[in-house]
């Protein structure tokens, strides 16, 4: 009558640690992930928010849709744009993709 429920008792403690084991893996996964996908992603994002903020008129850029174009107006969500000359769009500041160095767009 004692040694069985001796035995349940060992049992318990051995079943929640081999339950603890089986998850590390999975918690392990989530933590590489994190360093491997998550975390450039939020700083590529970072850096992209900050390039948007740091436009300003005669930048010459490149947009989402592949264009080359000059900045003309600055708004808050939007900018203005010169595709070519006298050609000129409106377009979110989000679309830019890159900034390119002065003298690029002939």
């Amino acid at each position: 009558m004692f040694i069985s429920s001796a035995y349940a008792q060992a049992a318990t403690g051995a079943s929640t640690q081999d339950t603890l084991m089986s998850m590390l893996p999975l918690v392990l996964m989530f933590v590489v992930l994190y360093f491997v996908m998550i975390r450039p992603q939020m700083k590529k994002a970072k850096e992209h928010k900050a390039m948007v903020e740091a436009l300003a008129k005669g930048d010459e850029v490149v947009t989402a849709g592949g264009f080359l174009a000059k900045v003309t107006k600055i708004g808050e969500a939007y900018i203005g744009v010169e595709l070519a000359s006298g050609v000129e769009v409106q377009m979110q500041r989000s679309a830019v993709v890159q900034v390119l160095p002065k003298g690029t767009i002939k």
